[in-house]
């Protein structure tokens, strides 16, 4: 599977589970999970989707298993850190390590991301598209 196939696939799974959040914080009038929902969204939806189309722009990254361990390490620290602030929301004081561990986990993703977009320009560049001109 490519990086960005497997980013927008979970991008979606995220964006779902942030509505539905969204929807049962509305209808229980309980809005005490919004710090969770704000997480799913942005790091789960947003980030998972920018990620996504960074990997489909750069189809030689898109194939590599480097970028599918990024994007695994960051959707298991989403997770995690989610369940964890989740936790700590609902009076859970135990949760607090697990939520320090996983941002951890968060940092570690971001930082593997960082490498692929700050590496050298003949690895990371898009690749050139071949461009069809009619003739004369």
């Amino acid at each position: 599977m490519k990086a960005s196939t497997l980013s927008f696939r979970l991008a979606i799974l995220f964006i779902i589970t942030g509505i539905g959040m969204g929807i049962g914080m509305a209808a229980s009038q309980d809005h005490s999970l919004m710090p969770v929902h704000a997480h799913v969204n942005l790091l789960g939806w947003v980030s998972m989707f920018l990620f996504g189309l960074y990997y489909e722009r750069r189809p030689a990254l898109d194939v590599k298993r480097l970028a599918l361990v990024q994007v695994g390490v960051w959707a298991f620290g989403t997770v995690t850190l989610n369940a964890a602030v989740a936790a700590l929301h609902l009076g859970h004081a135990g949760a607090e390590p697990i939520a320090g561990l996983s941002s951890l986990v968060v940092m570690a993703g971001a930082l593997l991301f960082a490498y692929f977009v700050f590496r050298p320009e003949r690895v990371s560049a898009p690749e050139q598209t071949l461009r069809m001109t009619p003739a004369e």
